[in-house]
C-alpha cells in the first residue's frame, strides 16, 4: 500500500505534473527570506534554473555571473569564505559537468558551505538531446569528499531538500529536472538528508518478495511499477533515497533483509549513481541479486521526454519486467 504521506490519486491517472527545478525556485526564495546570508549566482540561466523570483526579490544578493561556470564556483567558495551560503546554479551539463575541478578544489577540499544546484539533468531534458542530458553528474559528485548528493522526486520535494541545504554546513548537491514531471509527495511529506523513505508496503501475504530502490523523478514509476507486480502475485515495496551520499545505510540493509532481491531505478547512468552506491555497499555487508534500471552506458538522444524515459526502458513496463526477472 501506498505511505500516507503521499498523493491520495496516484493510482488515478490523473496525477498533477510540475518540474523539479520550480521547487528548487520557490526553495531558494523561502531560504532567502529566511536567512539573509543566502546568496544566489547564475551562468546566465536565471529563468532556466528558476534562480529569477530571487533575483527580484533580492537583487543585492544576486550575482550573474554569466557563461563562466568555472570562474562562479570559485566566486561561491570565496563567498563562503565570508560567511555567505552561495547557491550556484546552472544547467547540470556545464555544473558540475565544465567546472567538476573548480567544485573539487574550491568547494569540496576546503568543505565550503557552497550549494550546486545541476539543473536540466537526466535523458527527460528532451530534445536538447545528447549533449545537454546530464546522466552522469550523480557519478562524479558521489566521488568527490565532503559532497553530499540529492536528487528531489517532485517538486515539494525540491522545496524542501533546498531549504535542507540551506541549513547544511558544507558543501550540497542538489540535482533537478526541466521536465515536468509526476507530483508524488506532498507539502507535508518528510523529508531529511541522509534519510531513506518507504514509500510503498508490499502485500505479507505474498511469498515471492521484491524491493524497489529508487531516486529522483523517477519514483511515480517506481510506484507504478510496485502496484502492477502485486496485482500478479509479487510483494514489492519500494524504497525512495532522495540522498545518494550519505546512502541510508541502516534502512538499505533492513530492505534487502525484507526482499531478498532488488531493482535499483534513476534517470542516471547504472555506473556510479544509485545503483553503484546500493551495490558497493550491499557487497560488502550482504551480498543481494540486483537488477539495475538506468541508462545503461550510452548517451542520451534527442526527443519528446516520456518517448526518451520509454526508450531507456526506465518506464513502468520495463520496471515491472525486471522484478519478475529476479523472481525467475
Amino acid at each position: 500500500m501506498f505511505a500516507n504521506h503521499l498523493q491520495s490519486n496516484l493510482s488515478s491517472g490523473e496525477v498533477e505534473k510540475v518540474p523539479t527545478r520550480n521547487g528548487y525556485g520557490e526553495g531558494l526564495l523561502e531560504a532567502g527570506k529566511r536567512d539573509e546570508r543566502v546568496v544566489a549566482l547564475c551562468c546566465d540561466l536565471t529563468e532556466s534554473t528558476r534562480t529569477e523570483q530571487f533575483a527580484k526579490e533580492f537583487p543585492e544578493r544576486f550575482i550573474q555571473v554569466g557563461i563562466a561556470e568555472q570562474n562562479m564556483a570559485s566566486v561561491g567558495s570565496g563567498m563562503a569564505a565570508m560567511g555567505k551560503i552561495p547557491f550556484i546554479a546552472s544547467y547540470a551539463m556545464f555544473s558540475p559537468g565544465r567546472n567538476w575541478e573548480q567544485i573539487r578544489t574550491t568547494i569540496a577540499y576546503n568543505n565550503s558551505n557552497v550549494k550546486i544546484i545541476g539543473a536540466h539533468a537526466g535523458v527527460s531534458v528532451g530534445p536538447d538531446g545528447a549533449t545537454h542530458q546530464a546522466i552522469e553528474d550523480m557519478a562524479i559528485m558521489r566521488v568527490v569528499p565532503n559532497m553530499i548528493v540529492i536528487a528531489a522526486a517532485d517538486v515539494h520535494e525540491a522545496r524542501k531538500a533546498t531549504l535542507a541545504a540551506a541549513k547544511h554546513e558544507g558543501p550540497v548537491y542538489l540535482r533537478f529536472g526541466r521536465s515536468a514531471t509526476p507530483v508524488v509527495t506532498t507539502p507535508d511529506s518528510p523529508f531529511e538528508i541522509g534519510k531513506a523513505q518507504r514509500m510503498y508496503s508490499r502485500d505479507e501475504s505474498l511469498e515471492n518478495k521484491v524491493g524497489i530502490v529508487v531516486t529522483g523523478s523517477l519514483l511515480y514509476n517506481a510506484l507504478m511499477a510496485a502496484e502492477e507486480l502485486q496485482k500478479q502475485g509479487i510483494g514489492t515495496s519500494v524504497l525512495h533515497m532522495p540522498t545518494i551520499k550519505p546512502l541510508d545505510t541502516v534502512a538499505l540493509e533492513k530492505f534487502a533483509e525484507e526482499h531478498g532481491a532488488l531493482v535499483t531505478v534513476e534517470e542516471h547512468q547504472i555506473a556510479g549513481g544509485l545503483a553503484g552506491a546500493v551495490s558497493e555497499y550491499l557487497s560488502e555487508v550482504r551480498p543481494t541479486k540486483i537488477a539495475r534500471i538506468g541508462v545503461h552506458d550510452s548517451f542520451g538522444e534527442s526527443g519528446e521526454p516520456d518517448e526518451l524515459i520509454t526508450h531507456f526502458g526506465m518506464d513502468v513496463d520495463s520496471i515491472v519486467k525486471a522484478g519478475k526477472k529476479l523472481i525467475k
